[in-house]
């Protein structure tokens, strides 16, 4: 199991922290999502390590933006 933590801006409400949520659960061997608009972190438990760009992608998809704490 990997795990990664991301900060992610732009993100205000429940609403936000599903389409996130949404978008990360979609890549392959993610186990586990946990995203906090107050903190404004995404959180990542995963089979295997997952490509940065991949996970920023999907942040970006749900329209938002986030780097590797």
């Amino acid at each position: 199991m990997a795990e990664a933590e991301y900060t992610v801006t732009g993100m205000s409400c429940g609403h936000c922290e599903a389409s996130v949520r949404g978008e990360v659960s979609k890549l392959e061997g993610v186990k586990d999502v946990q995203v906090s608009a107050a903190a404004g972190t995404l959180k990542i438990v995963s089979a295997a390590e997952l490509a940065d760009d991949a996970v920023i992608a999907a942040v970006d998809e749900a329209g938002y933006s986030a780097v590797r704490a």
